[in-house]
């Protein structure tokens, strides 16, 4: 037994997850293989099915609830759900998110990347292991399980391996209780913060309406009508070379060599690449590739072209860098500011409802080359572009302060809510000694 294992109080035990359920293979059970519930099988009602978006950590997110008949559900019985039983992540990062199924959801179905326990009502309290589940004496479990280098994954076998520290029943309500009281102040709090955030999205937002109708440098606008000196102009007149990235280049990913720009390091609200070193793929293309085409220069415009339209990027100065399929590469011509053409992009009253507006395709959102090309753009004179530039990064470097101040918070309260578990499942959360 390890020093951590030592660690809980006299009278407590230390029980392996797939020991605190009546029935190990069937209160404890993963999702269906993929092939056995595929998309194509999903209704507009029925029997609910719960995927990896709706479980987060003590918390159900009740949205985009898919469905499937009955018929397909009852082919999937072990697969089932019912109110009071726990989910489970067993994919993405962080995996191991568990949550309570809500009683208005009396039966359903969980996918491939959750799994459903079933605790035993004499053994556990189901919130005592809910909260157990999520906290980090559970998640350091979970991180020495992990499998999978792109996708991190459970294999659920050993999941029944995790150990839960264990007291009386009554012990384990009376810590649930104090566990919520605590972490009902702590939530609301987070809340404040999460609403500060969204708040400050809509402010940027806003800045950049005013810019793009000339208020922020324009004493006199007249509504709808472009201020003095102004003309619209299209995308297409101001980019020289458009092309998007080639397909095929999963033989070519490597540990190092060139950054291959994907969706995932592109946002809807920044000018600016993700590069992080944990969210960059590298490949290492031959020099006679067709994907060479693709090759990045500084001051190139990235756009997402499918899925999530509207993401956008100017390249940074890279030695050596190259998009994939999903990212078109669009060089701008000389004689404007790239950054104001940018801010428009990312404008939701600008060039992101213009794409939007754009998209094809029923099944999977798509943009095309004429797409791109077409992006109306209200252009002001040099000078004036250069001053709306100022204006708007002199307002938006005040939600950037901000921002990092309630980020900082947020990280302040996961760090006090994972104290309170610590100490919840150490036993010293309702004693001040350990017995």
């Amino acid at each position: 037994m390890t020093s951590e294992e030592n660690n809980i109080p006299k009278g407590w035990t230390w029980f392996r997850l797939g020991d605190l359920v009546d029935n190990p293979k069937q209160d404890l059970v993963d999702g269906p293989f993929g092939s056995n519930l595929k998309s194509n099988e999903y209704t507009e009602s029925g029997i609910p099915v719960f995927k990896i978006q709706n479980i987060k950590a003590n918390k159900f997110l009740d949205k985009r609830i898919s469905f499937v008949s009955e018929e397909k559900a009852k082919s999937l019985i072990r697969h089932s759900f019912q109110s009071g039983d726990l989910i489970i992540t067993k994919l993405g990062e962080p995996l191991g998110l568990c949550c309570k199924v809500p009683s208005q959801y009396p039966f359903g179905i969980i996918v491939a990347d959750l799994m459903r326990l079933r605790p035993s009502k004499s053994k556990i309290f189901d919130k005592y292991l809910m909260h157990a589940i999520n906290s980090d004496i559970v998640k350091k479990q979970f991180k020495l399980i992990t499998k999978g280098t792109t996708r991190a994954r459970v294999n659920l076998t050993i999941v029944r391996d995790i150990r839960i520290p264990t007291p009386t029943l009554a012990e384990q309500q009376a810590i649930v209780a104090k566990i919520e009281e605590l972490l009902s102040d702590l939530d609301n709090g987070k809340q404040q913060l999460l609403t500060a955030q969204q708040q400050l999205k809509v402010y940027r937002q806003a800045v950049l309406k005013s810019a793009f109708e000339g208020k922020l440098t324009n004493k006199n606008v007249v509504e709808s009508e472009l201020p003095e000196g102004w003309k619209w102009v299209t995308s297409g007149e101001l980019f020289a070379f458009v092309t998007s990235g080639s397909r095929g280049w999963a033989k070519y990913y490597s540990n190092n060599g060139a950054i291959f720009i994907r969706i995932t390091n592109m946002d809807f609200d920044s000018l600016e690449l993700d590069l992080d070193t944990s969210n960059i793929q590298f490949v290492s293309p031959p020099s006679n590739s067709e994907g060479i085409r693709t090759k990045i220069q500084e001051g190139d415009f990235l756009f997402s072209i499918t899925g999530y339209l509207g993401m956008f990027a100017i390249a940074p100065k890279l030695e050596n860098a190259y998009v994939n399929q999903h990212v078109c590469l669009c060089r701008p011509k000389e004689g404007f500011n790239k950054k104001y053409v940018g801010y428009w992009i990312i404008s939701r009253s600008g060039g992101h409802r213009y794409l939007n507006k754009n998209q094809r395709g029923a099944v999977k959102a798509g943009l095309n080359l004429d797409d791109l090309k077409s992006i109306p753009v209200p252009l002001a004179s040099i000078d004036e572009q250069q001053a709306i530039v100022e204006e708007i990064e002199s307002r938006l470097s005040v939600c950037d302060n901000i921002e990092a101040t309630i980020e900082q918070s947020l990280k302040q309260a996961e760090a006090l809510r994972q104290s309170i578990l610590k100490k919840a499942f150490e036993g010293r959360l309702i004693n001040d000694e350990k017995h």
